[in-house]
């Protein structure tokens, strides 16, 4: 066999075949897929300040530890409205001949995923404080403190942004904690990360596997509504914290709010769909219900709970009266 003997026609027909591969396999698929897929319509490129928190993103190994992908499967809907498609990676473009642009699909939860962080968490203050001490917003964190992208100082200036870090949190209390520009656009990028909605008529992949979905008595037991303390815990918990005593000097408490008890809901429903930005000592409160599409059922399940809970005995509110708030607000 004078094929196997010779050298020089063994290497040249093995690296014929080698490239033959590596065009069918990589090259013009990758052509293909940049002319197939494109972006949804309504996708909004990233802004200066959010490109730049990407690549801060990717330069403090954040996806070492974090996804950007919603799978077709039940237990990802919590990161999610809809199973991630390649559509919504269609924005990236190389940086020049050399480099590519990641994805940052990751392979690792040990943080949640953040494909819609901006919409599970729109709150800056959150993030800024977050990013300082994970431990003063989710007690049994283990994502490491990125204090180093904040500054201490004795006394605020003109422009600087203050983060409202709990006391046991300080090395000194008398000292503020000023985000870096660095920071602020970390928490740009992260904010920015939010599902496009598909076209009108498109219908998403359906979540695989799924489970049953708890119901509780809705107010007065005329309606089934979803379990409120799951709700709770997915959209309210990490600011108000499981407890409902909130932040000293971030977040506000829900335990013995005088919101929360009162029989004029219209206030409340407001806060939940629209957010807050009047109170003395807090930062404001992003639009939850709005951000998150929030329905009547959703928003009455979550105020009974709170209602109800950690002390607080005020009376169950009945759906057909926050839907008459909630088309006011409309």
């Amino acid at each position: 066999m004078e094929f196997y003997n010779n050298h020089k026609v063994l290497f040249w027909t093995a690296l014929v075949f080698f490239l033959f591969l590596t065009l069918q396999i990589a090259i013009l698929p990758a052509f293909t897929n940049q002319t197939v897929y494109k972006p949804l319509p309504d996708a909004k490129p990233l802004t200066k300040d959010e490109a730049a928190g990407k690549a801060i993103y990717v330069e403090n190994g954040c996806i070492a530890c974090h996804t950007q992908q919603v799978r077709e499967v039940e237990m990802d809907k919590v990161f999610g409205s809809r199973p991630s498609i390649p559509a919504d990676y269609a924005q990236n473009h190389r940086m020049d001949v050399w480099r590519n642009t990641a994805n940052l699909l990751g392979s690792e939860r040990t943080g949640p995923d953040l494909t819609a962080i901006g919409e599970r968490q729109p709150s800056s203050d959150w993030h800024l404080l977050h990013l300082y001490q994970p431990r003063a917003v989710v007690k049994e964190s283990i994502m490491p403190s990125y204090s180093f992208l904040f500054e201490e100082k004795d006394y605020l200036q003109k422009g600087d942004i203050e983060v409202k870090v709990p006391p046991e949190f300080l090395k000194d209390k008398f000292k503020k904690i000023v985000p870096t520009r660095k920071a602020l656009q970390l928490v740009a990028y992260l904010q920015s990360l939010k599902q496009t909605k598909l076209p009108e008529g498109v219908k998403p992949p359906d979540f695989l596997y799924k489970k049953e979905i708890k119901k509780t008595a809705g107010g007065g037991g005329a309606a089934d509504l979803p379990d409120g303390g799951e709700l709770y815990t997915a959209n309210c918990a990490s600011c108000h914290q499981a407890s409902g005593e909130g932040l000293p000097g971030a977040f506000p408490p829900l335990k013995g709010s005088p919101i929360v008890a009162s029989d004029d809901i219209d206030v409340y429903v407001n806060i939940i769909m629209g957010g807050y930005t009047g109170r003395p000592g807090y930062g404001p409160m992003p639009a939850v219900g709005k951000n998150a599409n929030f329905t009547a059922e959703i928003v009455t399940a979550i105020m009974n709970h709170e209602r109800s809970s950690w002390g607080n005995n005020a009376k169950p509110v009945k759906l057909e009266d926050v839907k008459a708030v909630m088309d006011k607000i409309k």
